[in-house]
């Protein structure tokens, strides 16, 4: 079984939107709570600040203060471009102190596109930001109307020209395929709108609407929080207007387009050009250590697995109590991993990437069962180096095949 060890990444999760998208399934307060007399920013940021200095100090102990400093820092959401400036540069400057972060670091922030939600540019990158992640998801006003997004296509232009401008080195777009009703045409003229902005990264997932309170994670520990009622209905009458077929040519025509345009598809949904891969992200899918902080946040050790809840009351209530008491640290849960567990994340994780896993792996579990059917089903490849990869099939497959090694 593996040692815990040191992070080389920390993730920290903003939780706030002007509004809810209702496909989304990320730890999200909206409308009043994020703007307004009775924003809750301002009690988030106190508490975020505690648990970053709270984490800091178990690691210290664990680890002792000499550790390895950060090779990223990745704000996500929500919408962290909702935060004022001084507030990300303060909480930069936190994560330096108690954490450190290495020379040329990476620190991603997440933003939305839209005038009133994507921040200041210039601010952002004078506070240490490197990396911008821009939820574009459509570049049609139609195709966003459909989603319920806020902003416009031409917002999307707007902000990565307002990133180039503030010099932020590395800028990338979300956008989302399978989007109900629409043609592959559409998706089409969107990878092409996209591909006009001249972005750094791509990151492309199929709209999955899936229901967190059937899956039982919303409970009062869970990491998710319950789907509203409008939320609910919007995806019952979404679904119908999904189609596999569809997403599946969509898929094809990314791979196919960005190839021919010098992208690397290093990950099931991600491209980038030379250089602009997401160092976090990597992290994740190489299943090194990572701290998290924040509701619904998940850490992992490389022995244990861990998550904040998601609900914001009990989140400030441990770490800034009401009675004035000693803060603690947030409710949650956490699993030590398995050795079956382990083997089967290394596999299932590395067959995400463009570097696969090597040929060995096929003859130890979990993959020694399943690699003669996968290769039958054109789901695997092996390359002149020995390395196990996913075809284009086997990654519009992926599901079928992972199900089969857990």
């Amino acid at each position: 079984m593996a040692l815990a060890a040191p992070p080389v990444a920390l993730y920290i999760h903003i939780p706030f939107c002007v509004s809810l998208c209702p496909y989304c399934d990320f730890v999200v307060y909206a409308g009043a709570a994020a703007r307004g007399p009775r924003a809750r920013i301002d009690a988030f940021l106190g508490a975020l600040r505690t648990e970053l200095a709270l984490r800091a100090d178990a690691l210290d102990a664990a680890f002792g203060h000499e550790r390895p400093p950060l090779e990223t820092v990745y704000l996500g959401g929500g919408t962290p471009s909702l935060l004022p400036a001084d507030a990300v540069a303060g909480l930069i400057d936190l994560v330096r102190a108690r954490y450190g972060v290495a020379d040329g670091g990476e620190i991603t922030l997440e933003a939305n596109p839209g005038v009133d939600e994507r921040g200041d540019a210039a601010a952002l990158r004078a506070a240490g930001v490197t990396r911008l992640s821009l939820g574009a998801q459509s570049m049609s006003d139609a195709g966003l109307r459909r989603l319920g997004r806020r902003h416009r296509a031409a917002d999307v232009g707007a902000a990565v020209a307002a990133a180039r401008a503030a010099g932020i080195g590395s800028v990338s777009l979300d956008l989302l395929y399978d989007v109900p009703d629409a043609s592959l045409i559409d998706w089409i003229e969107t990878l092409e709108a996209a591909l006009t902005l001249e972005p750094d990264h791509l990151s492309l997932y199929a709209l999955t609407l899936d229901d967190p309170d059937a899956e039982g994670l919303t409970g009062p520990d869970g990491d998710h929080l319950p789907t509203t009622a409008g939320a609910r209905r919007w995806r019952a009458e979404a679904r119908p207007h999904q189609d596999e077929d569809r997403a599946a040519a969509q898929y094809h025509h990314a791979v196919h387009r960005l190839a021919e345009d010098g992208w690397r598809g290093y990950e099931i949904s991600n491209w980038a050009r030379p250089g602009h891969e997401s160092r976090h992200n990597l992290v994740y899918w190489e299943r090194r250590p990572y701290e998290a902080v924040g509701p619904g946040a998940h850490a992992f050790d490389g022995a244990t697995r861990r998550w904040n809840a998601a609900r914001l009351d009990g989140y400030v209530a441990a770490l800034d109590p009401p009675d004035g008491g000693a803060p603690a640290l947030p409710p949650g849960g956490s699993e030590a991993i398995d050795p079956a567990t382990e083997a089967a994340e290394a596999v299932i994780l590395g067959l995400r990437t463009d570097r696969g896993v090597p040929l060995a792996a096929v003859h130890e579990p979990p993959l020694d069962d399943a690699f003669g059917w996968a290769l039958a089903a054109e789901l695997l490849d092996v390359t002149a180096d020995d390395r196990v990869v996913l075809t284009t099939r086997g990654r519009l497959l992926s599901n079928e095949l992972f199900s089969r090694l857990v």
